[in-house]
């Protein structure tokens, strides 16, 4: 896991702040982020202003899917103290699109092709 120093956005002396972190990942390294952010702030504000996108340059912080603690959220979602806020990733393979290709093939999603047992029971062989 990669994680960043913790970033804080300061405005007026009487605001009120939330601690959030911003978390992306790719099929090698996990990055997280903790800000403390002046409220009222958005899930695509926090996103913006993690810095993610100098580490990851491919990512597109004002388009890319959000989530917030495993669920997609809308843009302007408003944060609450202590949500983890995440960056989703493009689909490689649409899974409608693998399991046409699989029963194209022969086979099922979830169980290679040529063996015949269900998981977790013994080869016949």
């Amino acid at each position: 896991m990669h994680l960043f120093a913790a970033r804080t956005r300061y405005t007026a002396m009487d605001t009120e702040f939330v601690h959030v972190e911003v978390a992306y990942a790719t099929p090698r390294l996990q990055s997280i982020v903790e800000l403390q952010l002046a409220a009222p702030v958005t899930a695509r504000e926090a996103a913006l202003e993690s810095g993610l996108q100098a580490e990851y340059p491919e990512l597109d912080l004002e388009r890319c899917p959000l989530g917030v603690f495993g669920k997609q959220v809308s843009d302007e979602r408003v944060l609450r103290d202590g949500d983890r806020v995440e960056i989703y990733r493009p689909l490689v393979n649409e899974p409608r699109e693998a399991r046409r290709k699989a029963a194209a093939r022969g086979g099922t999603m979830g169980r290679a092709k040529g063996r015949g047992e269900a998981p977790g029971q013994p080869d016949s062989g």
